[in-house]
């Protein structure tokens, strides 16, 4: 397993993450299509933040079933948090904030969020 790092741009919200990354997902839903984020899902406890909870803003719209965290400062949004359908916490961590890998070598998979 590899301990992953990231952050926003400013580094006020810093983060790990394990896991072994295979692929990320690109949604079309209203939010994902404009901050252009690359999807992980990972389960809540693989994600721990080394910053402060309070320094990453949060933002919820529609059913609000989806945490949709940023930094304050930069406006970055490093991950969100949510339940799967199977009840357990999860976090979508946005790839592009993960330092050191080749986002080329990644597969990704089109997810129509327009349509849920």
């Amino acid at each position: 397993m590899t301990t992953y790092q990231g952050s926003c741009h400013c580094g006020r919200v810093k983060f790990e993450a394990d896991g072994e990354i295979a692929s990320a997902m690109s949604c079309n839903c209203s939010i994902c299509q404009r901050k252009g984020a690359l999807m992980w899902f990972v389960p809540r406890s693989a994600l721990r933040l080394l910053t402060p909870e309070e320094d990453a803003g949060s933002y919820g719209f529609g059913k609000h079933l989806i945490r949709h965290r940023f930094c304050a400062v930069c406006g970055i949004h490093p991950y969100g948090e949510a339940t799967s359908p199977a009840g357990e916490a999860m976090a979508a961590i946005n790839i592009r904030c993960i330092e050191g890998i080749d986002l080329a070598s990644i597969p990704v998979t089109s997810f129509d969020g327009r349509a849920v």
